[in-house]
């Protein structure tokens, strides 16, 4: 296992949202666990959350998903 180059907790704001502007990813590995977290100091990460809610709200306007 590789060790841990750089603390990365000062960038977790309520211990979950990864926020660092000097990072240029948009998607980091998770401070905990498997998975990858969005850096919320990008704007790429709202524009993905935004297409990502608005697909799922145009699936379900579509007759063959609503009941």
């Amino acid at each position: 296992m590789e060790p841990i180059k750089e603390d990365t907790a000062p960038y977790y704001k309520l211990g979950i949202f990864y926020f660092n502007p000097k990072d240029s990813r948009v998607f980091v590995p998770k401070r905990f666990g498997w998975g990858w977290t969005f850096n919320f100091a990008k704007v790429w990460t709202y524009l993905i959350l935004i297409a990502f809610i608005a697909l799922i709200i145009g699936l379900k306007t579509l007759p063959i998903f609503s009941r």
